[in-house]
């Protein structure tokens, strides 16, 4: 299995007269409801810098009915309010579930290293937001959603450095039962750290879990893996080898070098599609080959 890029350039780049997001577009939470899809991306305002040089992280919006153009709108659709997203809010990933579109996303403090924290917000139009407050205390990214309850309960894909961990609630507050789900492999390309991708999409071979990985030089691919239907916990498949990686010059340069990473997909067509970014800046799009 493979991701094939359908264009060899961005199919969406930062835009200088938008303040807002004249340094990148990245890492995107994709959606389709009734024949258009819908892309969260993050923006940011400035290159990474350190905790003397503010950099924000806001949340925009685009929508196409052909999966490779897209609408952009021209100004954020979330952004921090609270004092936990003082520097911003990053990397959505989004589900439709009960007539809402619920996001999780990482709200960065920036009052210190380490100072993140997954929270979750709803919405039914993209554009008027309720939110439901931060899901774990600990320090955390990579939150994920599955689409739908499993058994009586919600899940929620979550990363406890440096492994993906899998956990469940009755009610999208309290979550219990944390599991490890897929650990870091020594000398390989997912040595360092594994995080989410997309929410999982539920196929008659098991859910179809997108993510990502990292090696000791700091290179992130893309991989993939199949968990039980009934029972998340269980691992059926996983790739041995990484399904994408950073290979044209956008993906191998930019804010963060040699980066492919996805915050979600889609089944459109007949076909997955993945939406990814090159290197902390721009965002393409991939099909799933072999599977």
């Amino acid at each position: 299995m493979r991701l094939a890029r359908l264009t060899e350039e961005p199919i969406l780049a930062p835009l200088e007269d938008h303040p807002w997001e004249r340094a990148a577009v990245f890492n995107c939470a994709v959606v389709e409801r009734d024949g258009v899809i819908h892309l969260l991306y993050r923006a940011m305002d400035r290159p990474y810098g350190g905790y003397n040089e503010r950099f924000v992280s806001r949340i925009g919006y685009a929508a196409s009915i052909d999966g490779l153009n897209f609408w952009r709108f021209n100004k954020p659709v979330f952004q921090g309010e609270t004092a936990q997203e003082h520097w911003g809010v990053e990397d959505p990933r989004i589900v439709y579930m009960d007539g809402r579109y619920w996001m999780t996303y990482t709200a960065f403090g920036g009052r210190k290293d380490g100072d993140f924290k997954i929270a979750l917000a709803s919405t039914e139009n993209f554009l008027h937001w309720e939110r439901h407050g931060v899901l774990l205390e600990e320090s955390n990214k990579n939150g994920v959603l599955f689409p739908e309850k499993v058994g009586d309960k919600y899940l929620l894909l979550h990363r406890r450095a440096p492994n993906v961990w899998l956990a469940s609630s009755p009610d999208l507050k309290d979550w219990q039962d944390h599991k490890p789900l897929l650990q870091t492999i020594p000398d390989s390309w997912q040595e360092t750290r594994v995080g989410s991708a997309g929410p999982p999409l539920k196929t008659p071979e098991g859910w179809l879990f997108f993510y990502h990985a990292a090696d000791r030089n700091n290179v992130y691919r893309l991989g993939l893996a199949i968990l039980d239907l009934e029972d998340p916990t269980k691992v059926l498949f996983r790739t041995e080898d990484p399904i994408m990686e950073p290979e044209l010059p956008w993906e191998r340069e930019g804010l963060v070098p040699n980066v492919v990473f996805s915050c979600g997909a889609i089944k459109w067509n007949d076909e997955y599609l993945v939406y990814y970014s090159g290197a902390d800046q721009a965002i393409g799009v991939a099909k799933l080959e072999g599977f």
